[in-house]
Parts: C-alpha cells; structure tokens; sequence
C-alpha cells in the first residue's frame, strides 16, 4: 500500500519531517509554491503541515478531499476555519505546549528591561550620557500582575514570576483555571488591582481590540502593559493615548496591529501608521518582532509536539 503523503507548505524544523517519515508518511515539502498550484494538487494529501502562509479556508478544505489533518506549527489555529474542518472530520492540531515556556521567558525578559528602563539607558550611554536620576527604575518585587488568557502561555509567565514576591491574578473565559501561580478573578478584579497587565489570548472576535481606550481607562493604576499573544488584541493609538497620559508606564510588544497576515512583517503598508510611528521613537516601549516563541530550542519542541500529536490521532483511529 502507498504511503499516505503530507505536504509542507512553511519550512520546518528538520525534526518534523524526520520524524513524520518515520512513521510512514511521505514527505513533499513545498516551501516557496504557489497557493494556485497547491490547490491543483491538494486533493492528493492525506495531510498538511503550515505555520501561516496562507489561510485555510473553505475553499482550501473543499480542494483537499483525502486530508485527514492538518498540523499548524504555532500555538494557535486562527488562520484556519476550525468548524469547516471539523465538519469534514479533518483533524486540525496546534503546538502550544512547543514554545510556551520559550514566551514565558520572553515576557519575563521584557518586563524587567521596562521597569529597568534598560533599553533607554542602554540607548543614553550610546551618545555619550550618563544619566543615573533619569534611569531609576522599578521593582517588580510586591506589585500585582494580571494575565488575561490563562492557558499555555499565560501559565507559563505565571510559573516564572514565582520567586520575584508578586501577586498574580488571571483572568480566562474558561472557568476553574486558575492554580497554585494564579488566582482566577473576573476582569474587572484585573482592572482594579492590576499594576502589571500581561497578554496571552488566542485571535478570536472577542480579543480583537481589547485593550482600547474604554479597558485603559478602566484600569484603575498605572499600568505595563506586556503583549505576546496578537497584535489585533491592542488598539495602537489607544495604547500611544495612554503613553502620553502616562497611565501606561510602559509596553513590552512582542506582535503588533500592523502585522501581515502571515505574521513575516510590520511594514507591509506603503505608508506607516502614525501610530506605528510613535511606538518606534518612544524610550517606553519596547519592540520585538514576533520572536517570544522563536527560539532555538522551542524550534524543535514545536515540530517534535506536531510529530507527537500526529502519532496519537493514528494511534486513537478505529
């Protein structure tokens, strides 16, 4: 019998493919083709292997009459219709568990450099200055840090901030989440009490745009604000508004509102937001290019954690 075939669309860790032929399935890695010629062929593939290239729509599912699954190389499914697939009994995997530990160091990371106000001293001893009074920083030590979005990633800041002395709340639609790092509370407890605010929600209609002008003003203290989840959950010039005000003390971004689809880039728009604009030349907000997950390491976890899963969906199969 022919080995059921899988097709690459986004260049992987060599794990994944390794370890899908492993467990005997063929392998076509179609890195840089067309979606046009992918659709012409798709029909043929028992599975998909996509980080986000391209959406997979119902036009996409309709084409790919033998997929069984589809494994996404990321921590969420957003850039997949989840219902349709499931409708057609096609499995759709994600890795969350692959890089949750590499965003929860990223948050950590960034946190500290802004309450340290690292970046902008590193920037004043750069031209000369050397400025102590300006640069005094914050302790993280005794504040209240909120999560809003409880699962991997949320968890794994929270096991992190063990150790520095805080108070940490979350907040997830989900009930009964909460843990031994983590008090489950409604958002409006977060708003109140929070002096940190950390983000760690999947794309869904109702994380669009959460963080707006309303929710800022809805925080009772001053805040950092931490984003590694989407940047469709901040509204840009919302977050500059409360920079000015001073009611946001600082941003740690790891994704922002202007990302591509595919999340390659920022700068796709022939002429940058003036938002945008201000975020790059602000000393109090600091930048990453949708890294927090993009580690060495968590490189392999994600494609060992895909490989996994598929291995259990053939496993569990009547």
């Amino acid at each position: 019998m022919a080995a059921k075939k899988v097709l690459h669309v986004d260049k992987n860790h060599p794990a994944l493919v390794a370890g899908l032929k492993k467990l005997g399935y063929e392998n076509v890695l179609a890195y840089k083709t067309p979606l046009a010629e992918i659709l012409k062929s798709i029909a043929t593939y028992n599975g998909l292997i996509i980080r986000s290239r391209f959406p997979i729509d119902k036009a996409f599912l309709d084409a790919a009459q033998k997929l069984e699954f589809i494994g996404r190389v990321g921590a969420g499914l957003e850039n997949i219709d989840v219902g349709y697939a499931a409708s057609r009994n096609i499995h759709t995997l994600a890795a969350p568990e692959g890089n949750r530990n590499a965003v929860g160091e990223h948050s950590i990371g960034m946190l500290l450099s802004l309450m340290n106000k690292l970046q902008a001293g590193h920037h004043s001893i750069q031209n000369g200055l050397w400025l102590r009074e300006v640069h005094r920083g914050n302790e993280l030590e005794g504040k209240t840090v909120g999560i809003i979005g409880y699962g991997n990633t949320g968890k794994s800041f929270a096991l992190k901030l063990q150790g520095f002395n805080v108070r940490v709340l979350c907040y997830d639609i989900k009930e009964n989440v909460g843990d031994a790092f983590a008090t489950q509370v409604p958002l409006k407890t977060i708003q109140q009490q929070a002096q940190i605010l950390s983000l760690h929600t999947p794309e869904t209609p109702y994380t669009q745009k959460m963080i707006d002008s309303d929710f800022i003003h809805r925080m009772k203290q001053p805040f950092w604000l931490l984003n590694t989840a989407r940047g469709s959950a901040v509204v840009t010039s919302a977050l500059v508004k409360g920079l000015r005000s001073g009611k946001i003390l600082g941003a740690g971004l790891d994704v922002l509102e202007y990302e591509s689809r595919s999340f390659a880039d920022a700068f796709h728009n022939e002429r940058m937001p003036e938002a945008l604009q201000q975020l790059l030349t602000s000393d109090r907000v600091l930048l990453s290019p949708h890294v927090g997950g993009w580690t060495v390491e968590s490189h392999r976890k994600l494609a060992e954690t895909i490989v996994s899963k598929i291995k259990n969906l053939s496993a569990n199969k009547p």
